[in-house]
């Protein structure tokens, strides 16, 4: 299975592409789009469109992960994270990959052992589970690892106890 994790932003989109084969997961790819602040939001998100399009074309995924949005005080900013993620959900319906979204503490939770867990935390977790010399930057890069990662296991999770009932 071909997981590819997305961390949404305006400014910086995380992405991971992941291998999911006989219970051991492989990183393929993964990278980090960035637009630079002074670029207007319509272009923003065509850049997101086109450079997502091409990285799902490429790998192919069987399914998406991505974060939800979590904005407690900047109602401003998640509405333009909100237009971000539209487009990139539109991406994936678009070419028919199944999308599955959790909440930072859910993939906290899963990758560290607790929701309480720092973002040092998550990085250093994802660089141990995928035995990487370094920590992917930018943080945006580990953190669409980390999603990519949560689906993972929670799909192995999932099929284990399906297959258990039968």
């Amino acid at each position: 299975m071909i997981i590819t994790g997305i961390d949404p932003g305006t400014a910086r989109i995380g992405w991971s592409v992941i291998s999911l084969v006989s219970g051991k997961i492989i990183p393929l790819k993964y990278g980090c789009i960035e637009i630079t602040p002074e670029t207007p939001m319509p272009t923003r998100l065509l850049i997101i469109y086109r450079t997502l399009t091409k990285i799902f074309k490429q790998y192919k995924p069987d399914c998406l992960s991505i974060e939800d949005i979590f904005f407690a005080t900047n109602a401003k900013t998640a509405i333009s994270v909100g237009q971000a993620r539209g487009v990139i959900l539109l991406v994936a319906a678009s070419l028919k990959i199944p999308t599955f979204s959790y909440s930072p503490m859910t993939i906290k939770q899963t990758i560290c052992g607790t929701g309480a867990a720092e973002k040092k935390q998550v990085q250093y977790m994802v660089k141990a589970t995928l035995k990487l010399d370094s920590v992917p930057q930018p943080d945006d890069t580990a953190d669409a690892i980390a999603v990519a990662l949560t689906h993972a296991y929670l799909y192995k999770i999932k099929n284990i106890e399906i297959n258990s009932r039968l």
